[in-house]
């Protein structure tokens, strides 16, 4: 293709500077270093304000919502970030889903990054992530990426294993991106 890729970040962190963001970021530089050109451009679902949080269906969205949405529609691969809230993904990632066109992300190459408390929470990325995206059609990427807070200081990531995974995570999707 001629085109430049573009990555999408899709982050569902009220927190700056975030755990949750230092994942994706990572992700979308290893991807970027992989694919000149690569355009990266985020999305945080806590950004976009009332034109989102007011709306009940697409058509209620401000313009600041529709171009957040129009940018993760149109995402050659999206990288879906999460902090866990209560077992799941924040209600304002899933309200920012809801509007999302149903057949926009098929087949969009996706890996899903999420961040928690503790271990216990490890499995949201197979357990509710992974069936969010099958139904949108998306091929997801079979490693997951999952770190808690003992993976940090701060907002720096101090695990080196999780640095590995969010590699095979872009080796997983690789295959998917040879057109770029």
């Amino acid at each position: 293709m001629n085109s430049p890729l573009h990555v999408v970040v899709l982050s569902a962190s009220p927190d700056n500077p975030s755990k949750t963001a230092t994942l994706a970021d990572m992700a979308a530089r290893e991807i970027a270093a992989r694919h000149s050109g690569a355009q990266i451009a985020t999305v945080n679902v806590y950004r976009i304000g009332t034109g989102l949080t007011s709306a009940i269906m697409r058509s209620d969205v401000d313009d600041r919502a529709e171009r957040a949405l129009e940018t993760v529609e149109h995402a050659d691969v999206l990288l879906a970030a999460v902090p866990v809230y209560r077992g799941s993904y924040p209600g304002m990632f899933k309200h920012f889903m809801d509007l999302l066109d149903q057949n926009a992300l098929r087949r969009t190459p996706v890996i899903l990054i999420a961040t928690g408390g503790s271990d216990r929470h490890t499995l949201v990325v197979d357990h509710v992530m992974r069936p969010l995206f099958a139904f949108f059609h998306a091929y997801c990427a079979p490693t997951g990426i999952y770190a808690s807070a003992t993976d940090f200081d701060g907002a720096t990531l101090t695990n080196p294993h999780i640095g590995q995974r969010i590699s095979q995570a872009v080796d997983d999707i690789d295959p998917l991106l040879r057109a770029w």
